[in-house]
């Protein structure tokens, strides 16, 4: 069943698509499977033309009530005689007649709620790659603020007209400014305390002053994909600001199109040709307007939601196969940079669609490959949608903390290698404005998306160094931490929890009393042996006890140096195999775990259980008959080091252990990486 915001539109059958890659060259590409382009009759205004041309209406056809209640800046249907006196009082040379309407840059809402159709219920005034229309050029010398005020609680004027979309590159500041220099009206009359507070009903209007200084055309490149006389289609890089804003003046998409394509220049404002934005952070594809007639056309385009983009993205953790989120989108209440769901009776929640399909899911259940198709165009839209439904983007400032439990697979707490939200404006499908030929363009991500994969797909290495009693494991694991290498010792975490306090020293205190443990707080490891010595039972619980423990502990240091960026970490582990480690223990798929055993003459060991540990044989043999045979763990194990040379020796086999472990986990991470970019040319071509 389609979505109720999803609206077909008829096709010419006779025009045959025109696939273009990133490369500029014919290629093809596969989009959702059984998705409608989508579109309505919202871009047609009452001539049912579809021109776009917006009006103010002098009509009163609905009630002051409703229009208070109505969605976003308010209904101007209510009261229009007081509001179109509020407009033109004061400021008469600022509003311009219907037919100026369309391009008009006097900045007023042109009976927006009353037309919101027409301009696709603001897909087109902000939005992860909204569509730039009629009033909203934010280069001109003065941009004229107006809105009903929705209520229902009283709110500062100065508040109120910051959160007001055509205002969202305006900073508080300069409103202030502007209402105490008294370029500020509510209900027709001057206002200059920005502190006013404001009542439901109250028609506002402010004239706020831009002061853009001309645009340069600058000499850097710009990956154009396709061009004619009327429009091009570019691949903007991420970091880039589409156009002039108060926080970025020079250096924008829009002067380097200028320098690109000098005929821009003839467009009046700080944005020639934009049509449509991207975030700064968000790479991927744009169309430019190069004629006066394209740019009209595709704004109508925009608006009656005719162009379809497609998103790439890498989201955290992995939602459903196939998905879709339809909550309202509004800005954030209290954040003016951020946008958040918001139910639609606030007042200030729009209706927002985005489809998803899941491409790829990393083994690990870290992120996913999504493609993402927007249906309407709200500020931060994906990126607001996935952070409500629990999967944010990787790399996302502003949204990348999950909001609540929504998430089936919950990502790891790790270290965040995106330089940038990881979202790239993938596909771009239209027809062309002028000839009605149908384009579809593709383009790669940038090589830091497919960085920002391999980086969360690849886990360290893991290493267990195991082996009998005095077989040297514990001088091979000093070599290793020698090379800088992270290591973690079973029998040390045993020798904590045996401690006054330890976890196994409390347990044994509170079942046994003091019969295994000293009046200190810490095991009597005699009597404790002892005990193991006599009953069999007693030794299968005591281990049942400790091993869990040590195995926490075990993980959450593999855990705490992948974290650190470590390349590598070793474990020594005597009891690897006989304490069920190997079989039990959780490993995720795409992580490699090697066992390296120790192994050396039981003659040479038993030599050094007695010199150094003063063993007896009776107590040698005891504590080898708890474990695997020398032979049998030798032979369970993935690497074997004989030491029976010198500590030179040992350490020259330790850095060989290192290296081949590290070259091995690159050479798997690789094959993947080839894989994942092929997964993305594929889908691209």
């Amino acid at each position: 069943m389609r979505h109720p915001l999803l609206n077909p539109r008829r096709r010419d059958a006779s025009a045959a698509p025109q696939k273009v890659s990133s490369s500029g060259k014919p290629g093809a590409v596969t989009d959702f499977a059984g998705s409608a382009d989508t579109a309505s009759s919202a871009g047609s205004t009452p001539d049912g033309k579809g021109s776009g041309t917006l009006a103010i209406r002098a009509g009163n056809d609905c009630s002051r009530e409703a229009a208070v209640s109505s969605q976003g800046e308010g209904c101007v249907k209510a009261a229009p005689a007081k509001l179109a006196d509020a407009r033109t009082g004061g400021f008469p040379e600022s509003v311009c007649s219907p037919e100026e309407a369309v391009g008009c840059s006097c900045g007023l809402s042109h009976a927006r709620d009353e037309a919101s159709d027409a301009w696709g219920n603001e897909e087109g005034l902000f939005s992860e790659d909204d569509a730039l229309g009629a009033g909203e050029d934010e280069g001109q010398i003065e941009r004229l603020l107006s809105a009903a005020f929705p209520g229902p609680l009283p709110e500062r004027v100065d508040r109120f007209l910051s959160r007001l979309p055509a205002a969202r590159d305006v900073s508080r500041e300069r409103i202030k400014q502007a209402v105490a220099a008294g370029q500020c009206l509510i209900d027709g009359g001057v206002c200059t305390d920005p502190a006013q507070k404001l009542r439901r009903g109250q028609i506002v209007v402010c004239r706020v002053s831009a002061g853009d200084s001309p645009l340069q055309p600058s000499a850097h490149p710009v990956d154009v994909l396709y061009e004619d006389d009327d429009i091009a289609v570019v691949n903007k890089p991420a970091g880039l600001t589409v156009h002039p804003c108060p926080s970025c003046a020079e250096e924008t998409l829009v002067h380097r199109l200028l320098g690109r394509f000098p005929a821009l220049q003839s467009f009046d404002g700080q944005r020639p040709g934009i049509v449509h934005r991207l975030d700064r952070d968000t790479s991927g594809l744009m169309v430019v307007a190069l004629s006066e007639a394209a740019r009209l056309r595709l704004v109508e385009m925009f608006s009656a939601r005719e162009v379809h983009k497609t998103y790439l993205a890498l989201v955290r953790g992995v939602p459903d196969e196939e998905g879709c989120c339809d909550q309202p989108v509004g800005r954030h209440p209290a954040q003016k940079i951020k946008m958040a769901v918001l139910p639609k009776n606030q007042g200030w929640g729009r209706e927002a669609l985005t489809e998803w399909q899941r491409m790829y899911a990393d083994p690990s259940g870290v992120f996913s490959l999504l493609a993402l198709r927007l249906h309407t165009g709200r500020t931060h839209q994906i990126r607001v949608h996935m952070q409500h439904c629990g999967h944010p983007l990787w790399g996302d400032r502003l949204y990348g903390h999950v909001l609540d439990s929504q998430s089936r697979t919950r990502p790891r707490e790790r270290f965040d290698p995106a330089p940038r939200q990881m979202l790239h404006a993938w596909k771009l499908s239209f027809r062309h404005p002028l000839s009605g030929k149908e384009l579809v363009f593709t383009c790669l991500p940038p090589p830091d998306f497919w960085r920002c994969a391999y980086a969360l797909h690849r886990r360290m290495p893991r290493v267990v160094v195991t082996g009998c009693p005095a077989s040297g494991k514990s001088v091979f694991c000093r070599a290793m931490a020698e090379l800088k290498i992270p290591v973690w010792s079973a029998d040390a975490d045993v020798k904590r929890l045996y401690a006054a306090g330890g976890d196994i020293a409390e347990i044994l205190a509170q079942r046994y009393g003091t019969r295994y443990v000293e009046k200190g707080g810490e095991v009597n490891k005699a009597a404790l042996f002892a005990s193991m010595q006599e009953s069999e039972s007693f030794r299968m619980e005591l281990q049942g006890l400790v091993h869990p423990v040590v195995s926490v502990s075990m993980l959450a240091f593999f855990e705490q140096a992948e974290q650190a960026g470590e390349p590598l970490a070793v474990a020594e582990v005597p009891l690897w195999f006989e304490s069920g480690y190997s079989r039990n223990l959780p490993v995720p798929p795409n992580v490699s775990l090697t066992v390296v055993g120790v192994s050396c003459p039981d003659a040479v060991r038993y030599s050094r259980l007695a010199e150094k540990r003063g063993w007896s044989m009776d107590t040698i043999s005891v504590m080898d008959s708890w474990q695997w045979s020398n032979a049998k763990k030798m032979s369970a194990c993935d690497m074997v080091i004989e030491n029976s040379g010198t500590l030179d020796e040992l350490a020259s086999a330790a850095a060989r252990v290192r290296d081949r472990v590290i070259r091995e986990a690159e050479e798997r991470d690789g094959d993947w990486l080839a894989k994942f970019k092929k997964l993305l040319e594929d889908t691209t071509e």
